[in-house]
């Protein structure tokens, strides 16, 4: 009976949880104040890191910014500025201006589609910083569910293909785009339904990393868990209404505490020893660790909702009837032909040891884009990294980053119209 209400409890427990909460922040202060001489001591450290445990796991953690103030190319440190250059209710398109950076404009555009699957778009923080030297860089920050007043209407699969349409219109022909895990589906579907119109601002290409393609390929237990228990148990246990007082008040979603409950779950031994791990830095004092561990859990934590007609839409189409792969996906009654992708080019990443897009799921777009190019045609499989590693971290920085870029430097090539470097040439002497 309170299934229903579970948001209410949750909302009612974290509120249950503040005076408790002010007991561990002045406990905090009082024990890592060098005033007083405890703090010197290990029960003072101990009492100190529990406090700041205590306090973090009960935080209502709020969304993050991205914080690319600057960015160093060459050796030089580059201004970077946020703009938000269009916008509708359920998301806004950010581009990273860098105005003192010379021949920027002359970089390749480029698309990042953050994924809405209960994490805010900054979870790309350092997707979008490695490109920042090399592209012109656009990024997804989609509305958290909560926030956005019923007034505004609804939001499912069909409406995320059609931002994405308006968003490469607006960019223009030759833009890049990448999608990072759940976009790849909507991305692809976009580009598919834009060739079949022979639409002029189709993107130059496509990079889709651990995205769930076909979930047929290697299932992993959240493909499985999606497969045994069917739609209508998703539609019965994992849907809440947005309680009051937030501006969504009665909105129906999928609760980003849901979302981010069964995250942890998949790799709850993980997690609990990473924060034995911080409490331990904390006491010995080795403040870099436990500051590489805050900044990671103060993204991963920080968690949106999502509308539930998206929710419900993306698990019917994605991970239970597998529409995408088996070409019998539809956009507002239109087939998504994926053989009508001829001008867009494909690279797919993978991680070696990813548990939410098994190999080959992503590596899928390859067979099902048989129209496009061979030359325009990339796959790389990532080796020692999980889902996260896709697209942050070091290997990403040092491995998959530079070959993205690579393969969009051989695509604008390619694309060049012949006489091109002449012409240039030319004109610089």
């Amino acid at each position: 009976m309170l299934r229903g209400y579970s948001y209410q409890l949750y909302e009612m427990a974290h509120a249950a949880l503040v005076p408790a909460r002010a007991v561990s922040d002045a406990a905090h202060f009082m024990f890592r104040n060098p005033l007083n001489p405890l703090s010197a001591t290990a029960f003072g450290r101990n009492i100190a890191a529990s406090a700041e445990l205590f306090e973090r796991m009960t935080r209502r953690y709020g969304k993050p910014v991205f914080g690319l103030d600057s960015i160093v190319v060459d050796g030089v440190e580059r201004e970077v500025l946020e703009e938000i250059v269009w916008s509708r209710p359920f998301c806004n398109l950010l581009h990273f201006v860098r105005p003192d950076l010379p021949g920027h404009l002359d970089q390749p555009k480029l698309l990042i589609v953050a994924p809405m699957s209960g994490h805010y778009a900054t979870l790309l923080r350092g997707t979008v910083e490695a490109f920042l030297p090399t592209h012109r860089v656009y990024v997804t920050d989609w509305t958290d569910a909560r926030m956005a007043p019923l007034a505004l209407g609804g939001f499912d699969l069909d409406d995320y293909v059609d931002y994405l349409r308006a968003m490469l219109a607006h960019l223009g022909p030759g833009a890049h785009t990448l999608g990072v895990c759940q976009p790849a589906v909507p991305l692809i579907a976009a580009v598919a339904l834009m060739e079949a119109a022979d639409h002029p601002d189709v993107p130059a290409s496509m990079t889709l990393m651990g995205g769930p393609i076909d979930t047929r390929c290697s299932p992993t237990a959240v493909n499985k868990l999606a497969q045994q228990r069917g739609v209508e148990w998703f539609r019965a246990n994992c849907l809440q209404s947005v309680p009051f007082p937030y501006p969504g008040f009665g909105r129906q979603v999928y609760p980003g505490y849901l979302q981010l409950s069964g995250f942890m779950a998949m790799n709850f031994d993980r997690h609990v020893n990473a924060h034995l791990e911080m409490f331990n830095q904390l006491v010995s004092g080795d403040g870099d660790s436990a500051d590489r561990r805050r900044e990671f859990y103060d993204e991963y934590l920080a968690v949106m909702d999502l509308t539930a007609e998206y929710y419900m839409q993306t698990i019917e189409t994605v991970f239970v009837r597998h529409l995408l792969p088996k070409g019998e996906m539809t956009h507002r009654g239109a087939p998504v032909d994926l053989k009508a992708i001829r001008r867009s080019a494909l690279m797919t990443v993978e991680g070696e040891n990813d548990d939410i897009s098994g190999v080959g799921q992503t590596q899928a777009a390859q067979d099902l884009c048989v129209n496009i190019p061979v030359e325009k045609k990339l796959h790389h499989l990532q080796s020692d990294v999980g889902h996260y590693g896709v697209f942050n971290g070091s290997r990403f920085r040092a491995q998959i980053a530079p070959r993205i870029a690579a393969f969009h430097a051989h695509l604008d090539a390619l694309n060049r119209p012949r006489g091109w470097l002449r012409r240039r040439a030319k004109v610089r002497g």
